[in-house]
């Protein structure tokens, strides 16, 4: 329910009154993070307890869905305006990293770096250079930075013939720069990607290893961060509340009942698990995750990396992603590693789809596997005034959790979810380390 938990906090700032109920006894819904170690073993129904091999279950913090926040990007933006920054730590993690021909190469995050990388010929790093200059260059309100490009017409395949910019070098720019799982975003006007890979490349300026950052003690401190929030600006949260039914009348939400109670509302935020029959199913996404004792093969040892095996590589229409946290997020214990692989399922046999991910990741001491139904809303929310969330996709950066965050918020304010209106912290809250 981080969604869920972001739009009360913005709400309560924005002077609505907000009660939060969670069916759950924790944080986060279906994007918590669980901890003792324990407690993931019960959720995925594993006999007995984790081996002493292992370390304390306390210290360990696991996603069940793996994300990490683009470091120019929306949440971020959130984070800040809201001042929930105050309450969490962040670290950048230290690389990205992309699959082709069964092997993993870093994804260039300087100039050295790309010079020296062996993704691409030196020639079509010339040509590939041209491309990002014209990117970082181009602005949408000054037509002067087009080149002859239409922004909302030209595709961007046409943009890639301009710049005469090989397979290989699209593969790498619309899934390890631009974060798109297919390749549908080819046909379609290129505005979307220009600022898609000036997000990458203004993300990965800030800090310079890689664009992403990582909160310690795992994502589900940040659903935490957004009730205090809540709290401060006169919300209520209430954990372990089963809801018994919502209450309807005249078409419009009304209530909600738990325990025999009903609270009154006039509007209502909840993800698809609360209302079954006004969402519908598109699909599935597998996760696995994964505890190893030791670093992925050929990441330079680094404590934390994401990796993105794109879908061409491997016969696939939607690419798989692998993000890898460790002990140093104090999310696992000393020695320790989480791989969690993840992508939308294709076939009928899930596990066999995401092969070529767990192959980088041997050996791995223990995996919790789960399947889950990607479920939407029928109707905008607009008249029944019930306004649900999407299910949580493949991607593993929050941006298309910011931009359903930014719908829910337009259908029920009628207006945008501004953030050149955001109090703008002028100190740079990010501790480096």
């Amino acid at each position: 329910m981080k969604r869920e938990c972001i739009l009360s906090g913005i709400m309560s700032v924005n002077g609505k009154k907000v009660l939060h109920m969670d069916q759950n006894p924790y944080y986060g819904g279906e994007s918590a993070s669980i901890t003792p170690l324990e407690d993931l073993y019960k959720r995925f129904k594993l006999p007995g307890q984790p081996p002493a091999s292992m370390g304390r279950g306390r210290d360990w913090n696991v996603d069940l869905i793996p994300k990490f926040l683009m470091a120019n990007g929306q949440l971020v933006k959130m984070l800040l305006y809201t001042e929930v920054t105050r309450y969490m730590d962040f670290k950048v993690i230290e690389g990205s990293f992309v699959y082709k021909g069964g092997k993993i190469y870093k994804v260039p995050s300087t100039e050295a770096e790309a010079l020296a990388s062996s993704l691409m010929g030196l020639f079509e790093k010339r040509r590939f250079r041209k491309f990002l200059v014209y990117v970082a260059n181009f602005d949408e309100k000054d037509p002067r930075t087009f080149e002859g490009i239409d922004p909302k017409k030209t595709s961007m395949r046409d943009v890639y013939k301009k710049f005469d910019l090989g397979q290989d070098v699209i593969d790498f720019t619309g899934h390890s720069l631009a974060l798109y799982r297919t390749d549908d975003y080819l046909d379609q006007p290129c505005c979307d990607t220009i600022n898609r890979i000036k997000l990458y490349s203004e993300s990965l300026a800030r800090y310079g290893k890689s664009p992403y950052l990582y909160p310690l003690y795992g994502l589900g401190e940040l659903p935490q961060g957004f009730a205090r929030l809540s709290a401060i600006y006169g919300g209520t949260y209430m954990l372990n509340k089963p809801i018994e039914e919502i209450i309807v009348e005249n078409g419009k939400v009304v209530g909600v009942k738990s325990e025999g109670e009903i609270a009154r509302c006039k509007q209502l935020i909840c993800d698809p698990s609360y209302v079954k029959d006004r969402v519908e199913k598109v699909g599935q996404v597998i996760r696995v995750i994964c505890i190893l004792s030791h670093p992925i093969k050929n990441t330079n040892d680094a404590n934390s990396c994401q990796i993105i095996i794109p879908q061409n590589q491997v016969n696939r229409k939607s690419d798989i992603y692998v993000c890898m946290i460790s002990f140093a997020h104090n999310v696992a214990a000393q020695g320790k590693y989480i791989a969690i692989v993840s992508t939308t399922v294709e076939t009928k046999e899930p596990e066999k789809e995401i092969k070529p991910a767990l192959e980088l990741l041997e050996p791995i001491e223990q995996k919790f596997v789960s399947i889950s139904d990607l479920f939407v809303p029928k109707d905008l929310g607009t008249d029944s005034q019930i306004f649900i969330s999407r299910a949580y996709d493949a991607t593993t950066h929050f941006e298309t959790t910011c931009d359903d965050i930014k719908d829910i918020y337009k259908r029920m304010t009628g207006s945008e979810f501004d953030f050149e209106e955001m109090k703008r912290k002028k100190n740079d809250i990010y501790g480096e380390d």
